[in-house]
């Protein structure tokens, strides 16, 4: 904590005053108009609430950030080795690209939509909506007995991974100033430098000793085990800030509006209707590409032809609804900033390639590069490693540097050398191959600890606090819609080349479907070195040869956009001056950041 924060803390301990008069002064008047925006009660709560934070309250609410991010980082990273295994055996490992497109979609509708909801309602009460949900989602999934019932599992699993991910970067965005942003963002990401090197031996040792389903079923005790000091800690400082006098005038929206306005004004302010369009414009244009190939040419039959056709219809239509709702789930008048839309374009691109190549890592590695278990599952985390290493590095370094651009830059640079060695090493059992593949990953963890974070916090430097979570929840909306194209894209090439090679190097027809639909069966039958498994590394190797091609074309665009970035001066404040100002204002940019100042110095 910097010197001019504790002076700050003392002053507010010295009295509550400034609290409860910024409290009357904007917790007043609430109507159906203000559920969202500067006005809206779960930011002036927020703002009440954390004016009275203390040192040991910041500690404990980073160790809960640091608990509940460990269950749910190790969780993740033991699930991308499940959710692989039990498609395949369903033999339907080819459809792990839709799965993942499906939980992409929702990820990408949600997250917009978690950040109103905690605006409206608070950060605790979102929390609480996303633990259910990543709950049921789970037990879902480790109950399935076929593919459609785990994508069930698996979509409500994302609502609630992909709402607790928002909503921690929220917190700590409430509680830090922008020079130390970006290295506090990167506490929940900790664990992973833990969790890389345990996560291949827990899938390894459930795999071998049980079953997949144990492996995602225990999270959902784990998880909300894990998640109770987080919502405690909240509660306490709540109820204190209560007696503290600082919530004098707070009401809650169903207080102030009553059960019927409140359900009217949340369907028009959460703009559920885009959210509606949205998803299906993206699942029924997406989805198909993802199942068109296959070991049987699909691209005629209706199940394909129908939802393109139907999402490019709605595609005026959600654009025409999104610029005459009065209350759209993207606010276009944030977007006019260079520096925001530069950012969501980064945010876009970044994960649409890193899936490219991502995707089916797992199933390449233990087929293609002839690894364990235990070897692939650690391979797929070193990305996640060396990323959260390099990135807490350079959050401390841009404590002192306070600018953030350059990093940004350098980050696309490393992406564009990390995606040439992934075209050179892309499959093989020798020596050189194993440790070119690590290498890779470990300079891929190294580029993307310098960019995603980094972007992140230059986006939220850019805008006010009132709109701070639903400003993060674009940008990782912006990542979502990157992961369904990065989906896509994988899984169109998957399904339209693969098949065809399989069938060609191995000369019979009906092998080449087995394997297609069950690789790891047939890498435990047919070692390496056999003419069979010979001639599935070679189809392999062409096929992942073609992913990576298609994913370091998308990195020089996001080069170009990391230079588009601003480079802004970071300080002790919680948004910089230029995002105080009012688009709609007639007033020069420079004449309202002065006359912002001159108000805040009476």
């Amino acid at each position: 904590m910097s010197s001019s924060e504790g002076d700050n803390e003392k002053q507010l301990h010295a009295s509550d005053a400034p609290i409860r008069h910024a409290t009357e002064s904007r917790g007043v008047n609430l109507d159906s108009s203000t559920l969202t925006g500067k006005d809206s009660p779960g930011v002036i709560r927020i703002e009440a609430i954390s004016a009275t934070f203390t040192l040991t309250d910041r500690i404990v609410i980073f160790g809960s950030l640091f608990l509940i991010a460990y269950c749910y980082g190790l969780d993740g990273m033991t699930r991308y080795t499940y959710q692989a295994t039990a498609t395949a055996s369903y033999a339907s490992h080819s459809l792990l690209a839709t799965i993942n497109v499906l939980r992409s979609v929702i990820a990408c509708a949600a997250q917009p939509t978690a950040a109103k909801i905690a605006d409206v309602f608070g950060r605790v009460e979102v929390i609480a909506v996303s633990i259910f949900f990543y709950t049921l989602g789970t037990i879902v999934e480790a109950c399935s007995t076929n593919v459609q019932a785990f994508s069930a599992g698996a979509v409500l699993y994302q609502i609630g991974y992909t709402s607790i991910l928002l909503l921690v970067e929220v917190l700590v965005a409430d509680i830090t100033s922008l020079k130390t942003r970006l290295f506090f963002s990167y506490i929940p990401a900790l664990p992973f430098i833990i969790n890389t090197w345990v996560s291949g031996n827990i899938t390894s040792r459930v795999l071998k000793n049980s079953t997949w389903q144990w492996g995602v079923g225990m999270w959902a005790i784990i998880y909300p085990i894990c998640s109770i000091p987080l919502i405690l800690s909240l509660l306490v400082i709540n109820r204190r800030a209560k007696r503290s006098g600082a919530l004098d005038n707070y009401k809650s929206p169903y207080k102030l509006l009553g059960f019927k306005k409140l359900i009217v004004a949340l369907f028009w302010q959460l703009d559920v209707v885009g959210i509606i369009l949205l998803i299906a414009v993206l699942a029924l244009i997406l989805v198909p590409f993802t199942i068109a190939g296959g070991v049987s040419e699909q691209w005629k039959t209706a199940k394909v032809i129908a939802p393109l056709v139907i999402g490019f219809v709605l595609v005026p239509f959600w654009v025409y609804w999104e610029n005459t709702t009065r209350h759209p789930m993207v606010p276009f008048r944030l977007l006019n900033n260079r520096g925001v839309w530069s950012a969501l374009a980064i945010a876009v691109i970044l994960n649409c390639a890193w899936y490219l190549q991502g995707d089916y890592l797992y199933t390449v590695l233990v087929v293609s590069f002839d690894e364990s278990v235990l070897s692939a599952t650690r391979i797929t985390s070193l990305y996640s490693f060396a990323s959260v290493i390099t990135g807490a590095i350079t959050g401390l370094v841009v404590i002192k540097v306070r600018y953030l651009k350059p990093f940004v830059i350098a980050g696309a640079g490393l992406f564009l050398v990390a995606y040439g060695l992934l075209i050179h090493f892309r499959g093989g059992a020798e020596g050189n191959a194993h440790s070119g593949i690590i290498g890779a990953q470990i300079l891929l963890g190294i580029a993307g600890g310098l960019v995603p974070y980094t972007t992140q916090a230059s986006i939220q430097a850019a805008s006010l606090h009132e709109y701070l979570a639903v400003v993060t929840g674009i940008f990782y909306s912006s990542y979502n819609i990157g992961s369904a194209l990065g989906n896509t894209i994988s899984g169109a090439i998957w399904t339209q080349v693969l098949p065809g090679k399989l069938e060609q190097a191995l000369g019979d027809p009906v092998l080449a479907a087995s394997v297609y639909g069950d690789p790891f069966t047939f890498a435990a039958t047919y070692p390496v070195g056999t003419t069979e498994r010979d001639a599935v590394v070679i189809a392999y190797r062409h096929t992942q040869r073609l992913l990576c091609i298609t994913g370091i074309c998308l990195i020089v665009p996001m080069l170009a956009f990391a230079f588009g970035l601003r480079n802004p001066q970071l300080g002790n404040e919680q948004s910089l001056p230029i995002a105080e100002v009012d688009p709609t204002r007639k007033e020069s940019v420079a004449e309202q950041v002065i006359d912002k100042s001159a108000s805040t110095s009476k």
